[in-house]
């Protein structure tokens, strides 16, 4: 028999996942041109050339046993300095290599510091709509996801109910910026209220609580809008990254944990951050991924293919009658569901071959995902099976 936790994990497995599989045996049956599958995040933009190329280069140039061995749990040195100057270049930080861990990827990441941080019965809080595995990851190490209910005027944080779902029990909050799966980006205004609101609380209970910024869309940002780096405004705040959708390498599992200096009991939390990594069995992030992104630090995708998507997605399914937040950034249009039962109007899409994932999979029913991380030719195409579904609720 399997253990408990799992037996629930497999009964209610990922909606998202399912969705896609779904989609993989309507493209079969259907063609894949008359699918318009908008499930996962996967992106359509290739990988920089740079990227391939610096496989080839590292494989030729560098010794074998040295590419494909053992290093520190917390990854190499040298990585890891690349990984802090770039930061520091950028967002006007003073990171050295000590302050950075190498991970498999920002779900590995946040698992780590997780792990690091929990006890059994200490509360994680993160804002509706959030995405769905925070609370499979919290689950991990016995602690409790508690949700705060989203603000579905803007999208952004419900801080007037943050401030009252803090107790002492309070850990961690988790915060994902820019968010999947509305596409908000999370303002200056409210980083600085937030991390108001976390050191009042931490002075009222006397107690340590970590904000951890889960930032593997920070790099696909619109219209000039600035992502805060979430540093700079709270002292206790840790950073897990990834590259899977800044260079499209969702597969290869490579990003990192930024534990800044300034953190409450910062020596002992990278120290065991170091040992969460073995004990949880990645041993240590993927030695050649790990030189292949030092190498290619300042490559970028192509952001304007997802914000031609985005644009063309956005006014096409205005135009059909339906309504949503613009995003700012990700790759996600969060789109308000004719009926106030997402999952029927999930289902009634299916007929139009259109693959949507339902809004109570991210805590917040009544509203449907759009991944637009899909080739042009897919938007485009979609649009008048969108607005067919659309007529059948009387939207134009």
């Amino acid at each position: 028999m399997i253990s408990e936790k799992m037996k629930r994990l497999a009964e209610n497995n990922s909606v998202i996942r399912a969705m896609f599989e779904e989609g993989q045996q309507m493209a079969k049956e259907f063609g894949a041109e008359n699918v318009y599958d908008f499930s996962l995040g996967n992106p359509s933009v290739p990988a920089p050339a740079a990227v391939n190329e610096a496989i080839c280069d590292i494989l030729r140039e560098e010794d074998s046993l040295a590419v494909h061995g053992y290093m520190s749990n917390v990854g190499y040195e040298d990585v890891r300095q690349t990984v802090a100057e770039n930061l520091n270049r950028r967002f006007g930080t003073a990171f050295t290599s000590g302050n950075i861990i190498m991970t498999v990827g920002a779900a590995g990441g946040l698992n780590v510091i997780l792990k690091t941080l929990l006890n059994p019965g200490d509360e994680v809080l993160t804002f509706a709509p959030y995405f769905t595995e925070y609370g499979n990851y919290v689950m991990n190490y016995d602690g409790t996801l508690i949700v705060v209910s989203p603000n579905t005027e803007t999208f952004q944080p419900n801080l007037k109910e943050f401030r009252e779902k803090i107790t002492p029990k309070t850990k961690a909050v988790i915060v994902n910026n820019p968010n999947n799966p509305t596409g908000v980006v999370y303002s200056h205004e409210t980083c600085l209220k937030m991390a108001e609101i976390l050191r009042e609380k931490q002075k009222e209970f006397g107690t340590s609580i970590y904000l951890i910024s889960d930032e593997p869309y920070r790099e696909l940002a619109y219209d000039g809008v600035e992502v805060p780096y979430l540093t700079k405004y709270y002292e206790n705040t840790v950073v897990g990254y990834s590259w899977s959708k800044s260079l499209s390498l969702p597969g290869e599992r490579i990003g990192y944990l930024v534990i800044p200096s300034e953190l409450d009991d910062f020596e002992l939390i990278y120290s065991a951050a170091g040992i969460a990594t073995r004990v949880s069995g990645f041993v240590n992030a993927p030695s050649l991924l790990q030189k292949v992104v030092a190498r290619c630090i300042d490559e970028k995708t192509d952001v304007a293919a997802y914000d031609r998507n985005r644009e063309d997605l956005y006014n096409g399914l205005l135009d059909c009658g339906f309504q949503c937040i613009k995003p700012q950034g990700a790759f996600y249009l969060f789109v308000k569901a004719p009926r106030l039962d997402e999952k029927e109007f999930v289902q009634r899409a299916k007929k139009y071959h259109i693959l949507l994932v339902p809004g109570s999979s991210f805590a917040c029913p009544g509203y449907v995902r759009i991944a637009y991380c899909v080739s042009h030719d897919t938007i485009m195409n979609s649009l008048p099976h969108f607005k067919a579904l659309a007529a059948e609720y009387g939207l134009n």
